[in-house]
């Protein structure tokens, strides 16, 4: 069997669908269900059990015998949330016990860590272990995460194969549920389509011209396509970046939005929410050396090749991936 977690979520319903895709049907899927926005996610995906979240590892007790790898890519993952203890619970403690039940029984695994975790980018984008504890994440969901990997890097008793994702800025289908935390693009295509126009958020940083903040997009497709190879190939236990490599302006983003929709750009710019103006990262790049180096050949979506895909084959159908 092969467990994903976060299963009726954005990514983890994707990697369902991919997984569904190469012939896997024997996955349990665990989130939390009362959550009925999200259940049409997993609406025709081929699973053979779905297990609460909160009770998953009393599941685990009768089946981890059975299970082959693990996909945890649950998470409390609002960036807007600045209840510490909820992050504590189901990003850092929910994680390590995950951690422990992988080492414990031999079970490959595969977590989600994030970009939010490199904070301003003092650092940089490099996915380098020696920089992880020096890392200054920019709100509590970053520093869960970032805290996690910090404690995964210290463990003596690790998964036979593990790896941290720190996905940068995911778009595509199934995102539908995610309101206020939604890519720029799913925005951006329902404001056009009431509107015919779009706000974006203006710069408020002198080094950046409105609508020219920069971020590494990367498409949901490339995340999954990335996670099969993981399961597959097993490289180099560590943590691996997860975006493209090359960071766009919203500004492209937008553009490309309009065209993939067949209409005339109509863009104009708002201040930034006050609650996220001093934690906004005004550019983020990945560096996917690590990734690349350690076998990983595909090529991934242009902005304007994912765009394209994702507004003409889903948001324009309201379909599902």
């Amino acid at each position: 069997m092969i467990v994903v977690t976060g299963a009726a979520g954005f990514i983890s319903s994707c990697l369902v669908s991919e997984l569904n895709k190469n012939g896997y049907q024997n996955i349990v899927v665990v989130d939390d269900f009362s959550k009925t926005e999200k259940a049409t996610n997993l609406e025709g995906k081929t699973i053979v059990a779905k297990v609460s979240r909160g009770e998953f590892f009393e599941w685990a007790k009768d089946f981890v015998g059975e299970i082959e790898f693990i996909f945890h890519l649950g998470a409390r993952t609002d960036t807007t949330e600045f209840n510490q203890a909820i992050f504590d619970e189901l990003n850092l403690n929910y994680s390590k016990k995950m951690w422990q039940l992988c080492a414990d029984n031999n079970i490959p695994l595969v977590y989600a860590s994030s970009a939010a975790t490199y904070g301003l980018g003092e650092l940089g984008y490099k996915d380098d272990h020696s920089i992880v504890d020096k890392l200054k994440p920019l709100n509590p969901y970053g520093e869960s995460k970032n805290d996690f990997d910090i404690w995964a890097l210290k463990q003596d008793k690790q998964p036979p194969f593990w790896a941290g994702l720190k996905f940068f800025n995911v778009y595509g289908p199934n995102e539908y549920h995610k309101g206020r935390m939604a890519s720029v693009i799913l925005h951006a295509f329902r404001q056009i389509t009431e509107t015919g126009k779009m706000k974006l958020f203006a710069s408020h940083n002198p080094d950046y011209k409105d609508g020219e903040q920069l971020r590494d997009f990367v498409y949901v497709k490339d995340v999954v396509s990335v996670c099969m190879y993981l399961m597959d190939k097993r490289p180099a236990n560590g943590l691996y970046n997860l975006g493209t490599g090359e960071a766009r302006t919203f500004l492209d983003l937008t553009k490309a939005t309009f065209k993939a929709m067949g209409k005339e750009a109509d863009i104009s710019f708002v201040p930034t929410p006050e609650d996220i103006r001093d934690k906004y990262q005004y550019f983020t790049e990945a560096d996917m050396s690590k990734l690349v180096s350690s076998g990983y050949s595909k090529k991934f979506y242009t902005l304007e090749e994912g765009v394209n895909d994702y507004v003409q084959h889903y948001l324009m159908s309201d379909s599902y991936m």
